[in-house]
């Protein structure tokens, strides 16, 4: 092969190759440098677009040159390194080679393959979840709740007992995802939860109502933890990211399609004397199951076993299969820590979760998104208090969304631009905090079109949540804390809902002064105090662990690589990202 030469990689990373001649002259020495800079491809891309950025200068663009990275598998010890990092069942043992290079042109075109193969398909996944949890707002605007008569307090109830069905699941879900495999559990959950949506079109009353808010709510509990765990085994930490941003933009973008797909849907009120949204939950709960069946097919159980008895050529041939599974390995060996059908013991979980370096991510998780949640859920509710009929109210609706997928796009950009988590995922607060002093400004009686420009622009928040779930699953160090935290952080996200879903109370209708001069105060809190507290604790946290590290031999480096028992961020050489 070709000499190796540095390289532009498609992340923008402009990567090193590794020596031939051990360990030493491979790894970086961690307490010297700040946390590997995670590189956004579409951030990238913007601030090039929007000139901020110049393109890299003096970059070979040698293609053929070797992509391998610098990893611990070029060592000497490399076979004692195998005995501590992998696991003996580790699925992706049979493309395991240390020894196999590749070059950027195979590795560009293995990437290209993975995204339509398996990234594509994982936001189809998380489109059908979004469309079956979100169309209750679209069924609402249509009269739902005085057609099985039920009133607004019901309706929170709904929305609370929903968050606490995805509170109660979370856990659970990832012990069975961990058990059974992704690749089994998540097509499993996609055909129970929209079995159950479709059901709506019988919605009796109260009773019936609340019972399947809860029911959806609980097969979809833990559903993106899993989906972003099963997304590691195939992407590298530089790569991941990116792929993120995307599927939660692919979320955005399905908000809209379903947006104008509810006009249309509605509009069947009276077929069969049925009312539209009834005909609405059972046509999107259809659709939402056929994708669950397709999963089935179409998610393989990890790079190294693609082939089937459906797909006996595989998705993947024996070297993209390595190129995959080596590329990841070599970028974090913690990942062939445990194997996708490794269940989690008691203990485990409890030890992740007295895990104290990641309680500060947990406390973000409660309160930063407790000021969007009232005014989204009532969003069409107050367009039909103020005037505007059902297709309207929907239609209405869209241009927030529209707006947030804007702002997601150039939070991703200044994310990039800055190499900092905590205060770019402040963003989200720190865009809702004036608009909620809008909100209390305003005297009655407030216009229609005045109350729909400040909670579309306040709703076109930059959706800092992919970031924080990224923040999560860095942070959390090892596979098994990351399969803990991940879900322990979205159950505080959930609680954070539940709060939300009752801040907007009858008695402080319509204008809810009251709850929106506490929902300021929150957004204050978290601009102020949270996220900056956040950021000088992990900060504090790597200048710990550096002057121990830096204080070590390299002799002596290399025996703590080799003998350690602390796992996971509790190792001296694992860097805090902030």
């Amino acid at each position: 092969m070709p000499d190796r030469h540095p390289i532009d990689t498609p992340s923008g990373a402009k990567r090193t190759p590794s020596s031939e001649n051990g360990v030493s002259t491979t790894v970086t020495n961690l307490a010297t440098v700040q946390t590997q800079r995670t590189e956004s491809v579409l951030g990238n891309w913007l601030l090039r677009i929007l000139r901020i950025r110049k393109g890299p200068t003096n970059v070979i663009y040698d293609l053929d040159a070797v992509a391998t990275q610098p990893s611990i598998w070029d060592s000497e010890n490399v076979e004692e390194y195998k005995e501590s990092y992998i696991h003996k069942e580790w699925e992706n043992w049979s493309a395991f080679d240390p020894s196999f290079r590749w070059t950027w042109r195979e590795e560009r075109a293995v990437r290209r393959k993975v995204d339509w193969k398996i990234m594509v398909w994982m936001c189809v996944m998380f489109a059908a979840l979004n469309i079956d949890r979100n169309n209750i707002s679209n069924a609402v605007s249509d009269n739902m709740l005085d057609d099985l008569g039920i009133t607004r307090a019901d309706y929170n109830i709904g929305q609370t007992i929903s968050r606490v069905g995805f509170l109660v699941a979370e856990l659970p879900s990832q012990l069975i995802s961990k058990r059974i495999g992704p690749d089994l559990w998540i097509p499993i959950q996609i055909c129970s939860f929209s079995l159950i949506s479709a059901m709506q079109f019988f919605l009796k009353g109260k009773a019936s109502f609340l019972a399947t808010r809860y029911l959806i709510a609980t097969m979809q509990g833990g559903f993106i933890p899993d989906t972003i765990l099963y997304l590691s085994y195939w992407y590298t930490g530089n790569s991941l990211p990116i792929r993120l941003a995307w599927f939660w933009m692919s979320s955005q973008l399905v908000d809209i399609g379903v947006g104008f797909a509810a006009v249309g849907l509605l509009s069947m009120r009276g077929i069969l004397g049925y009312e539209g949204w009834r005909w609405m939950f059972l046509i999107e709960g259809c659709f939402t199951f056929l994708v669950g069946l397709l999963s089935f097919f179409l998610m393989p159980q990890c790079p190294a076993r693609t082939k089937s008895w459906w797909n006996p050529k595989g998705y993947f041939n024996e070297k993209e299969a390595k190129i995959i599974v080596n590329s990841v390995i070599r970028d974090d060996p913690q990942k062939g820590g445990m194997f996708n059908r490794q269940g989690l013991s008691v203990r485990q979980i409890w030890e992740c979760s007295k895990d104290y370096d990641m309680w500060p991510l947990y406390a973000l998780g409660l309160l930063f998104g407790i000021p969007k949640y009232p005014v989204d859920q009532y969003l069409t509710l107050s367009f039909r208090g103020l005037g505007f009929n059902v297709i309207q109210s929907n239609l209405l609706s869209i241009p927030k969304t529209v707006g947030s997928s804007i702002t997601m796009l150039l939070i991703t950009a200044f994310s990039e631009l800055v190499n900092n988590r905590s205060f770019v995922s402040m963003a989200e607060d720190a865009w809702l905090l004036p608009c909620f002093a809008a909100l209390l400004a305003l005297k009655d009686p407030i216009s229609a079109w005045a109350y729909f420009a400040i909670a579309t622009v306040l709703l076109s928040f930059p959706y800092t949540h992919p970031i924080q779930v990224a923040w999560t699953s860095r942070n959390a160090g090892s596979v098994q804390n990351r399969t803990v935290s991940a879900s322990l952080y979205n159950m505080f996200v959930q609680v954070s809902g539940m709060i939300g879903a009752n801040i907007y109370q009858p008695t402080d209708a319509p204008r809810y002064f009251k709850a929106n001069k506490g929902l300021l105060v929150v957004c204050v809190w978290m601009c102020v105090i949270q996220y900056p507290g956040t950021y000088f604790y992990y900060r504090w946290r790597n200048n710990t662990k550096a002057k121990k590290w830096d204080a070590m031999t390299p002799e002596e480096q290399e025996t703590y690589r080799t003998t350690t028992t602390d796992i996971g961020n509790k190792r001296l050489d694992f860097r805090f990202a902030n």
